[in-house]
């Protein structure tokens, strides 16, 4: 994104701030593997190089403070689980003037799940210097160039996976299933459609009628494998958050059964208001 720093100058003419972003797959060979993914040789990383003037790089530093603790939280990562910390001057690296990392209370202790450097103009300094070619930006208003600096919110994706799997994982032992409770936006599928019985033609005629209604709305599968229960609980170890059962009373007054996965509570629900009882 550095290399391609003038090329983007050239081409858009962005404003300061502006943002470049990439992900991939990332290396490094002096670890040591272990804990799932949340210790590989090979990962996937994301981050932006966010630009900025060098007098207002505190207040972008926070702005993205405030936004990657947010998105944590968005996937279902509850508050009490996460914290900041400061790297120490040891700790910083060669191009860092300030990093922060956020931190997940994984079962061996806090470690980071997402870092924040304010990178200063490192980078581009180095570059212009290196190569010879003038990478400043012209402020278009006042025409003063200057090297930008830059503000790096970096994501580690897959240990972000480990973390909402790690996070998600339920055993109710009480009630002797396995959940798996991601929060609506993550969850495979939103909605499990059932036919109470497989062997009446009325009853999975509607079951695929309801699954037809909701699968252009929704994540919506059709599931019609073996007894109810089992059907209830196998969703249940995936995520589906709600399950809708056609049954016998539905033809007969067109309203279904929706079972929340999280409380397994159940309501007669009309099939014309389901829509919106889901997106609740």
């Amino acid at each position: 994104m550095f290399v391609d720093f003038k090329q983007v100058l050239d081409s858009i003419h962005p404003k300061l701030p502006f943002g470049l972003a990439q992900s991939g797959k990332a290396f490094r060979n002096e670890i040591t593997m272990g804990k799932f993914t949340f210790r590989t040789l090979e990962f996937d990383l994301a981050e932006f190089e966010y630009f900025v003037k060098p007098e207002e790089w505190e207040t972008h530093f926070e702005y993205w403070k405030k936004e990657m603790y947010q998105f944590a939280l968005s996937v279902g990562i509850p508050a009490e689980k996460l914290r900041w910390r400061s790297h120490s001057k040891e700790e910083l690296s060669h191009y860092s003037s300030r990093t922060e990392d956020l931190e997940y209370e994984f079962p061996w202790g806090f470690k980071e799940m997402f870092g924040l450097a304010y990178r200063t103009d490192f980078d581009l300094r180095n570059h212009i210097e290196k190569s010879g070619v003038d990478l400043r930006y012209t402020d278009p208003y006042t025409q003063e160039k200057f090297i930008p600096h830059v503000i790096e919110p970096t994501f580690g994706l897959s240990r972000l996976l480990t973390i909402i799997l790690m996070n998600a994982y339920y055993e109710d032992v009480e009630k002797k299933r396995v959940v798996m409770k991601f929060p609506k936006i993550l969850a495979p599928y939103k909605v499990a459609v059932f036919p109470l019985v497989g062997n009446k033609e009325e009853i999975s005629t509607k079951a695929k009628e309801v699954f037809n209604l909701l699968k252009g709305q929704v994540n919506t599968t059709l599931d019609e494998r073996g007894n109810i229960g089992k059907r209830y609980f196998t969703q249940d170890e995936i995520g589906t958050f709600y399950c809708v059962t056609i049954d016998y009373q539905t033809l007969e007054d067109n309203t279904v059964t929706v079972r929340d996965r999280d409380t397994m509570t159940q309501e007669r629900i009309e099939i014309d208001k389901l829509q919106t009882f889901l997106d609740k």
